[in-house]
């Protein structure tokens, strides 16, 4: 068994993971990262057709990493974002011009995501990428962790002063750990799609409350929009089993006509909702990010956001102490991260499985009191200035990266 040395070593090549890895590239660290899939977006799950909505703090740590300009030119800007309750009166609205921003967000494909992101790991010289691998076992023995891993039948065993999970929502590295986790199946799946309207989206999103769940609507590239569609569970087979013309029939009577009729749609896909959350997200030598510690209802879309907030804290909280000669993976250093994050975590996560709570209630004064509160939104001065900044990745306290000023 060969065996190799490292810093620190990152469990999964998806987005958040592959982030970490080219925040911390060039600052002098030794890296592994550890990937179960061959390194190429169009193999790799995690970067399959989804549309990713990049809040505007997104935008700024992309900036601040590098992958920005490879973003740039592939992205879609959201300039407004318009929530409504299906069928009822309450309605409010989020404008970037309002909030003097160049957008609240930004729309990409998880593929096209993939490719950038890969493209700028594999400029990385600091950086060690073994797959397709597996981690068959790893031991944290207290002054560093031992990690054993195959790669086409051939065992290695590496050590390191740090393992990160960014292996998602089913984490073998959270499940070796036994970190408890609270897990709520929602009942519901999103069907997601790309489908293109008579009218030009005009860089809008729609989020629209319906009794079986919130439909999304995202302005993409060629004035097609990205489509999630949330459903009951018992009610996935038949729409997903439906021809193109009676899919957007079916859809154009929950949406309505704000966008013309709907005349094209794309290969349809469905994945369960759920909500996850990591009662810890450091264990000893590990932390754990992304939707390894947390996996969210998509309504408002903060899900891959929370956890590009996860990398740029920890990758200011390693940084820091590298530079500063202190062992990064010791208690003092991970609780930092820690205390960091876990409050947005946890209100984050509330937040979002309390409105698609709330907005799937059918009880009559529950209805009307959020379509009150969605009026009040709209007309009382400064009431959506915080909504703003929430849905923006813009509140609490800004790492560096997502300040956009790099690490060094």
């Amino acid at each position: 068994m060969t065996k190799a040395t490292y810093d620190l070593i990152i469990v999964g090549g998806g987005m958040v993971g592959a982030s970490l890895a080219i925040a911390l590239a060039d600052r002098g660290l030794s890296m592994a990262l550890i990937e179960a899939h061959t390194p190429d977006a169009d193999t790799q799950p995690s970067y399959d057709d989804r549309a990713i909505a990049l809040a505007f703090g997104t935008r700024r740590i992309f900036e601040a990493i590098g992958v920005w300009p490879g973003l740039d030119k592939i992205v879609e800007p959201i300039l407004d974002i318009h929530v409504s309750d299906r069928g009822h009166f309450g309605f409010t609205g989020l404008s970037a011009a309002e909030e003097g921003v160049p957008a609240l967000g930004y729309v990409v494909t998880a593929r096209e995501l993939g490719r950038v992101l890969l493209g700028r790991l594999h400029q990385q010289g600091a950086l060690d990428v073994i797959a397709p691998a597996r981690v068959v076992r790893f031991d944290d023995q207290g002054a560093q962790v031992r990690v054993e891993v195959e790669s086409n039948g051939v065992m290695t065993s590496l050590d390191c002063r740090l393992l990160i999970a960014a292996d998602g929502g089913n984490s073998a590295i959270r499940e070796q750990l036994g970190v408890p986790i609270q897990r709520w199946q929602y009942g519901q799946s999103a069907v997601v799609t790309n489908i293109t309207p008579a009218k030009a989206h005009a860089n809008v999103a729609y989020e629209r409350f319906t009794d079986s769940g919130p439909v999304a609507l995202l302005p993409m590239t060629e004035q097609r929009c990205a489509l999630v569609w949330t459903l009951r569970d018992e009610q996935v087979d038949e729409v997903l089993a439906l021809d193109d013309g009676a899919f957007l029939a079916a859809f154009q009577q929950r949406f309505g006509y704000r966008l013309g009729r709907f005349r094209r749609v794309g290969r349809r896909l469905s994945y369960p909702l759920s909500l996850l959350r990591a009662r810890e997200s450091v264990r000893g030598r590990v932390a754990i990010i992304g939707n390894a510690a947390h996996t969210l209802h998509p309504i408002a879309g903060q899900g891959f956001n929370l956890g590009i907030r996860d990398v740029a804290a920890l990758a200011e909280v390693i940084d820091g102490a590298f530079a500063a000669g202190r062992d990064i993976g010791s208690p003092a250093v991970l609780d930092a991260y820690e205390r960091w994050r876990v409050q947005e975590q946890r209100n984050v996560a509330l937040a979002t499985d309390g409105l698609a709570r709330l907005f799937s209630n059918p009880l009559r004064i529950v209805r009307a009191g959020r379509n009150l509160g969605l009026l009040a939104m709209e007309f009382l001065p400064g009431a959506k200035h915080p909504l703003a900044r929430a849905a923006m990745g813009l509140n609490g306290r800004q790492p560096r990266l997502a300040r956009g000023v790099p690490l060094g």
